[in-house]
């Protein structure tokens, strides 16, 4: 079944049941809710960023600039940007299709989007190794073509594409079953084509889902370690991304570098949460500033 986002709002049933409730009950569901927040996501967010700090700003910024960092800031960054093309090109197909047609094994496409979300990030790089790897499927092929899949860029591409790919596909699919297909037949029923009504009716419609998909994405592509970690090889300065570096420098000691490589991928979390907060907020009053 689509996810939609969460409300923003409580609704009116909720907001008069609490009200029903003592206030002794509500001050400790508050309280539990807070503190559970505050030991599960603020504290290591505060030991992140003073661990990155420990050694002042001059240290944090040379454990930044070290060339090992550089590559693997480098290469997430690229993944990223790829991983989250593909994505967003095949999540608006998939989006579409399932949206907006009815087809025979519908609902089979809709499980296959949800796959990723099923299977465990290593199982996913596995698959692919057994797709790709020297005792693959496909891999003597490859290697008698002199073509480098795993333990290179394309395998990490890979690996992120397919964890990632339901972000886009499940932040779009509940906007669009919402908006219906009216907008899109009275464009055609003027002589639209099929492409012109997506990119002049259907596109700017779902402009903030596309983003909030987007965004998501991005945060998990630059986020990955489980897949990435299989395919990659862990080769220093060339296929280690940025949580792949996190782990080497932790495990050879070098904690203060790591947790400066860290800080970089907490505040991306950082970014996003506010992000996605804002993002929410247009999807909710889209509609109704459209109407």
């Amino acid at each position: 079944m689509p996810m939609p986002p969460l409300p923003t709002k409580s609704p009116p049933a909720a907001r008069s049941l609490t009200l029903t409730e003592p206030g002794w009950i509500r001050v400790i569901i508050i309280t539990l809710a807070v503190l559970f927040l505050l030991v599960l996501i603020v504290l290591p967010l505060v030991l992140v960023f003073s661990h990155a700090f420990s050694r002042g700003v001059e240290a944090y910024l040379r454990a930044l600039i070290d060339p090992e960092a550089q590559a693997a800031i480098r290469l997430t960054l690229l993944i990223a940007g790829i991983s989250v093309s593909l994505n967003l090109v095949f999540g608006l197909i998939a989006a579409w299709a399932i949206a907006k047609f009815e087809f025979p094994g519908k609902t089979i496409l809709i499980s296959l989007v949800d796959l990723p979300f099923s299977v465990s990030p290593v199982i996913s790089g596995l698959v692919f190794v057994l797709l790709f790897g020297g005792q693959g499927y496909f891999g003597p092929w490859l290697q008698s073509h002199g073509i480098q899949i795993l333990f290179a860029t394309p395998g990490i591409v890979l690996a992120t594409t397919f964890v990632t790919f339901p972000f886009v596909v499940r932040a779009l699919i509940p906007l669009m079953q919402e908006q219906g297909t009216s907008e899109e037949e009275a464009a055609i029923s003027l002589g639209a084509s099929g492409l012109a009504a997506f990119f002049r009716v259907t596109l700017p419609n779902i402009k903030w889902g596309v983003l909030y998909g987007v965004l998501l994405c991005n945060a998990r592509a630059m986020g990955e370690f489980g897949a990435v970690a299989v395919v990659s090889g862990h080769i220093r300065g060339e296929t280690n991304t940025m949580p792949l570096l996190v782990e080497i420098l932790y495990n050879e000691y070098q904690f203060m570098a790591a947790f400066a490589v860290a800080s970089l991928l907490a505040m991306l979390a950082l970014i996003t949460l506010v992000a996605k907060a804002i993002l929410e907020r247009h999807m909710d009053q889209g509609p109704q500033r459209d109407h």
